[in-house]
């Protein structure tokens, strides 16, 4: 896994022309400091401190799968809060972000392309992600294809179809466009039909199964289904492999007391990983710990691939 990229080693993803969005936070909240993120309430009466905490982790993958990974860290989460503490499982990103906003969800992970949204959208505060032992952390985009499909190299998607995930995700659909545009002048609708899986899990096994000649997707995922033996390395032949992005941030809805968000924080970075059902199932992609991470510094990159393709953040 190698370190995150600078802002500067995104120039090829950009598209040309001119910028067409800019990061801002929904008029609902207040940004004070400046840190790109909503700050906390300074009136108690728009504050709250739930005696039930509810959890979700971003609808990549199964979420019955993903209930009994988080089980262990979110009993941890409960001892350390004093609050009995839920999973949540979303069946998408938008579900995930509108359930923040509404005050229905209180601690998650959203997945790297949808973070800005619930930034901008839900008051999202993002503090935490997942890392190897060394501190480095990321993922990479990697275009598939299976064997014998007839696509050797990029170019070969030309004219036939491509599977993204959803338009949040950064490696399932933002990145992906950008990288096409700006490296191959190749756009959807005109140089090739895309199709959207909804998740992850669902255009690997597309591209295994054949259902799909072609598609975009986090390889973090990738491993994670390599290592469950959901499928085999032999399914599957990578044609592409971008630079590395920040993952999944972990953080929490602007409006928790500052107490409880405080002692959130320390669930996190407190939890014990060994011989955990987290460290079972995310080591398998290179992850073992919870670091500090700032919205407005790891994120700069995936801001500027969306300002890139004129992605706005329009919260409705």
């Amino acid at each position: 896994m190698k370190p995150f990229a600078t802002l500067t080693a995104v120039a090829a993803l950009m598209l040309a022309g001119p910028a067409q969005a800019e990061f801002a936070l929904d008029s609902r909240f207040v940004d004070a400091d400046g840190d790109l993120i909503a700050d906390i309430p300074t009136d108690a009466a728009e504050l709250s401190d739930p005696a039930t905490l509810i959890f979700a982790y971003t609808p990549v993958e199964d979420p019955a799968v993903y209930a009994e990974v988080w089980q262990g860290f979110l009993d941890h989460m409960a001892e350390v809060t004093g609050r009995n503490v839920q999973f949540f499982p979303v069946q998408s990103n938008a579900a995930q972000i509108e359930a923040m906003r509404a005050g229905r969800l209180h601690v998650a992970g959203f997945n790297t392309g949808s973070n800005p949204l619930a930034v901008a959208c839900a008051g999202f505060r993002p503090f935490a992600m997942m890392a190897a032992e060394d501190g480095s952390f990321g993922y990479e985009m990697e275009i598939i294809t299976y064997p014998d499909s007839g696509i050797a190299t990029v170019e070969d998607i030309r004219g036939g179809q491509m599977a993204f995930t959803a338009e949040t995700s950064n490696s399932g659909f933002k990145a992906p466009s950008a990288i096409l545009s700006a490296e191959f002048n190749m756009a959807a609708d005109t140089d090739f039909e895309p199709m959207f899986s909804g998740a992850h899990d669902n255009s690997i096994l597309g591209v295994a199964n054949r259902d799909y000649p072609a598609a975009a997707v986090a390889n973090s995922v990738l491993a994670r289904m390599f290592e469950r033996d959901v499928i085999t390395p032999e399914q599957i032949v990578s044609i592409y492999t971008s630079q590395t992005f920040p993952t999944t941030g972990y953080g929490t809805a602007h409006n928790l007391t500052p107490e409880l968000q405080a002692s959130i924080q320390d669930a996190f970075f407190t939890f014990d990983w060994t011989g955990s059902a987290l460290l079972e199932e995310f080591a398998n992609s290179g992850e073992s710990q919870f670091i500090p991470i700032t919205f407005q510094n790891d994120w700069a990159v995936i801001r500027t691939i969306d300002e890139a393709s004129g992605v706005t953040y329009a919260c409705e």
